[in-house]
């Protein structure tokens, strides 16, 4: 906070003093945005609309804010944009995925991880469904003994 105030009091134009004004309003407005989409809003974090404020995605357009609340409320799934860095055998690997987590009374009930934005290859997805259904066996197969080898779900750092 003290950054910010000296930084206000070195203001000698107007337009730096303008950008400090509009980091401050962000600074308000940007955690409760990242709760609408989180799925956990709460009725503050609708006080950052105006009333006459209006909403759009590609599925909705609402008008007011209880049009938006609606909107809001209702979502039940989220998406993350998530890119990862490894390093395999000397060889270095980025991979941008896109997560898509299916909520239900406040509990994840569908996680998706799609890798290189891709959906998972399924018997729905793929061009022959006997080849998705291969790839559904190899998966849960791979989810098996992965499971073994893990222990079965327990916990590492629980005795």
């Amino acid at each position: 906070m003290q950054d910010k105030m000296d930084r206000m009091r070195e203001c000698s134009t107007k337009e730096s003093c303008e950008y400090v004004a509009r980091e401050l309003v962000s600074d308000d407005i940007l955690p409760h945005i990242l709760n609408l989409y989180g799925s956990c809003a709460t009725p503050r974090d609708f006080e950052i609309y105006a009333p006459n404020a209006s909403f759009e995605d590609p599925l909705m357009c609402a008008q007011g804010v209880k049009q938006i609340k609606s909107a809001f409320y209702s979502l039940s799934r989220i998406l993350i944009d998530n890119k990862q860095h490894y390093i395999f055998l000397g060889r270095s690997i980025n991979m941008v995925s896109l997560i898509k987590l299916y909520v239900e009374d406040g509990k994840v009930i569908r996680h998706e991880d799609w890798w290189n934005k891709k959906p998972i290859g399924n018997r729905h997805t793929s061009m022959f469904p006997v080849v998705g259904r291969f790839k559904e066996i190899i998966r849960r197969g791979l989810m098996l003994a992965t499971h073994a080898m893990m222990g079965f779900g327990k916990d590492p750092n629980v005795k």
